[in-house]
């Protein structure tokens, strides 16, 4: 398979990250993270930009996570606590985009599709899309502080907890119900509804909505605990290993707890 491309292009004041892996259901790949991490820093320095819409190719999902065979090059734990390093890195900077920013989730948006859409400040689904992070039942990583703070401000600690320690995954009616997304939008409806969200905001304040986005991003991340403990305790586990290398093989774990 490719290693992928996200693609930013514009209309007007309107800005589109496009992610663009279908065969994969737009798994990440570095390139891809690298790619989205200048998207949205070219987006940052334009101040014609008054919305970023962020969507997947293929109809099929969103983004289905970060792809798993990357991990195994991994050696050590370091190499999990320098992957979250960088995945926080690529999600601070959509979070701290001025512009207001617009998730359209087609299928599935699991893993680092979910975190993508979580630093995003409004979704909107079809009624097929999922959401969840099952890496419980898959490849036994997990969370940075700041990724679980955003997912806990999103969804509420219940159903975070049943996201990842049930690996179960939310469907779009529950995402609604929990006001993750703010609409269930028919395919054949979809562009319409998009454009019509984009075109409000475009209409409001731009400073308003960028100390509103700002105030939020404060209050989700103040006073966060640290990680590396945890992080460095799965990454180095003997479990993680096996979960990359059972997924790979494509084959059921045998978790082993240490």
């Amino acid at each position: 398979m490719s290693d992928g491309r996200v693609h930013l292009t514009s209309e007007g004041r309107i800005a589109t990250i496009r992610f663009d892996r279908p065969e994969a259901r737009n798994a990440m790949t570095w390139t891809m993270y690298r790619e989205l991490e200048e998207a949205c820093a070219r987006v940052g320095s334009d101040a014609a930009i008054r919305a970023v819409v962020l969507r997947g190719t293929g109809g099929e999902a969103f983004v289905a996570g970060t792809d798993i065979k990357q991990f195994a090059t991994f050696t050590g734990a370091e190499d999990g606590i320098a992957y979250e390093a960088s995945i926080e890195r690529v999600l601070g900077a959509l979070d701290r985009l001025s512009a207001p920013t617009v998730a359209v989730v087609e299928g599935y948006a699991v893993g680092g599709g979910l975190l993508i859409a979580a630093a995003c400040d409004l979704r909107i689904a079809t009624p097929d899309a999922r959401f969840g992070a099952p890496i419980a039942r898959t490849v036994g990583n997990c969370l940075s502080m700041p990724s679980l703070a955003r997912l806990v401000a999103a969804f509420g600690i219940g159903r975070v907890q049943r996201m990842l320690l049930l690996a179960e995954l939310l469907d779009a009616s529950e995402a609604l119900s929990a006001s993750f997304i703010s609409a269930v939008v028919a395919p054949a409806e979809l562009d319409a509804r998009v454009a019509a969200i984009c075109a409000s905001l475009a209409s409001h304040a731009p400073v308003t909505l960028a100390a509103t986005k700002e105030g939020l991003r404060r209050l989700i991340q103040a006073g966060l605990p640290g990680d590396a403990d945890l992080l460095r305790r799965v990454y180095g586990s003997r479990d993680f290993s096996e979960g990359v290398a059972a997924f790979v093989a494509r084959r059921r774990p045998e978790w082993q707890g240490r």
